[in-house]
Formats: structure tokens, C-alpha cells, sequence
């Protein structure tokens, strides 16, 4: 997905909201708003937001000497996802279709987000996500391809929101290597935050080796890269990775909710919709 006029003041307020958590000085904080917005008159459009915003988010921790200002509240949404998931997994075992419940499950753990500008109520997430019709909803393809799965590449997205992965690998039937990020950036999963949701016990985490919002193919690890050309079955989780892989010829199979109407726009969905989209 390419970058679009609108992406370019939501980078500047990410820029802001992320400065702002990573120090109180307010001369660093103006300083971070002046590069940034430098920044922004040569960002091509034809890359894609999540090649922008690595850029943006390594100047944010370059002037602010922050690399991980969302430590404390990954932590948080982890412990708060941990809490609800007994409950989640018993509204798993209910269900009258296990897997396309837990698929559900899964994308309304994708509301866990600290990019976007956007408050959000996680229980309530988890009730509309339930009850609401999916915008697209290829579940069948999906139910297919994993029956001729032999193993699993599941790129995950943010911290919290792995433990609602974790639900949905543990329906999946199959081994799943999971990947995240190999830097701390916004909230985005790295090792130490999937193994705090538990998917070290579920699936082999691995790093994708990309410090970027998104999983950007040439900034990740030839061994990741090894992997990814080599699965027989992609779950691509987030707003992120659909920018970084959607213009990519594979079998994958994008997680998400529309949390933003530039994404939903290029989907062809409604903001706030939520999607199984196959490419």
C-alpha cells in the first residue's frame, strides 16, 4: 500500500503523541516537531507508511534518547488481555464454529493499537466484533488453506493483542512460527512481549529482524525472508503489516480491523469494519 496525502499529518501527530510519552521536556518535544515535519516534504508517496514511519520513530527515539517509550503501556495491555482470557477461551469451547470464533477473537484483539489517534474500549471491541458481519470474511479459503498446511508463518502485530494470537494458534492445529519485531517500536510485539502472552508455548517465536511498524521485506532478516518465501500459509495480523504486504503475491491472509479511513479506503471497506482478507 503506497503512502496518501492523508497519512502525512497523522506522522506528525503519531511524531507527537509518541514525544510526549517518551519525555516531558518540551524543547526535545518541539525539536522532534521540526524534524519531523522536515521530514515530511520528502517521504515519497510511493513507499509505503510503515517505511515512513520507522523513519519517524527512530528520529522520535534518536532526539528523545526514548528507543521504548511505550514500554509501560504494552505491559499494561498484555496484563489487561491476560485477564480477559479465560473468558475469551471459553467463549471458544461455546461456539458452535470454534475456528471462525477465534478468528473473530483475534481481530478484535487488533484494536490494541497505539499509532492511531483512537481511544478504544477492549471489552466492547471484543462484544462488536462478535456480533458485528465482517466487511470481507473469506473464511473459506482460510479453512481451506490450513487444511493443506503442513506449518504456519503468523506475522503478529501489537503487544496485548498477541494474547488474542495466542487464542487463535491454539485453534489453528498446525505448528505456527510467529514473528515480531526485533526492536521495540510504538507498540508493536517484540520476543519479550509475545513470551509475556504466553505464545511461547503455543508457537516458535522467531524475529522478522525489521525494526519497522510493519513488516517491510528488505529491512527484515535473510532468515526471516527465508521463511516467508518458503510458507505454505501467511496470517498477516494488523494495519501495519497489510501496508507493508499488501501489494505482495503470496498466499496471505490479512487480520484486522479498518482503524483508520485511508486503510479502509484502500480495502474498500468502511472505517471500523473488520476483515479476513485474502490476496
Amino acid at each position: 500500500m503506497r503512502t496518501y496525502l492523508d497519512c502525512l499529518p497523522c506522522f506528525l501527530s503519531q511524531a507527537l503523541r509518541a514525544a510526549r510519552i517518551a519525555t516531558d521536556d518540551e524543547a526535545l518535544i518541539k525539536r522532534v516537531l521540526d524534524e519531523v515535519g522536515r521530514m515530511l516534504g520528502d517521504l515519497p508517496l510511493e513507499s509505503t507508511p510503515p517505511e515512513s514511519g520507522r523513519r519517524i520513530y527512530q528520529k522520535v527515539g534518536e532526539i528523545t534518547g526514548n528507543r521504548d517509550p511505550f514500554r509501560v503501556l504494552k505491559g499494561e495491555g498484555t496484563r489487561e488481555a491476560l485477564a480477559l482470557y479465560p473468558s475469551l477461551k471459553g467463549r471458544v469451547e461455546a461456539s458452535s464454529d470454534r475456528l471462525a470464533t477465534a478468528v473473530r477473537l483475534a481481530i478484535a484483539g487488533n484494536v490494541i493499537d497505539f499509532g492511531p489517534d483512537r481511544a478504544f474500549d477492549l471489552e466492547r471491541e471484543i462484544e462488536m466484533t462478535l456480533e458485528n458481519t465482517p466487511a470481507i470474511w473469506d473464511y473459506p479459503a482460510f479453512r481451506d488453506a490450513l487444511s493443506g498446511a503442513r506449518e504456519i508463518l503468523y506475522i503478529g502485530d501489537n503487544a496485548g493483542e498477541c494474547v488474542f494470537d495466542r487464542i487463535l494458534i491454539e485453534e489453528l492445529k498446525r505448528p505456527v512460527i510467529y514473528a515480531v519485531r526485533e526492536v521495540p517500536v510504538i507498540n508493536d510485539a517484540t520476543y519479550k512481549d509475545a513470551v509475556q502472552a504466553g505464545i511461547d508455548q503455543v508457537a516458535t517465536i522467531v524475529s522478522s529482524g525489521t525494526d519497522a511498524p510493519g513488516t517491510i521485506l528488505h529491512t527484515c532478516s535473510s532468515e526471516f525472508q527465508k521463511l516467508y518465501h518458503q510458507a505454505e500459509c501467511i496470517i498477516s495480523k494488523g494495519q501495519g503489516n497489510y501496508e507493508a504486504l499488501s501489494s505482495e503475491r503470496r498466499p496471505i491472509f490479512f487480520l484486522l480491523k479498518a482503524k483508520c479511513r485511508v486503510i479502509a479506503d484502500d480495502i474498500g471497506v468502511q472505517e471500523g469494519d473488520i476483515v479476513l482478507k485474502m490476496i
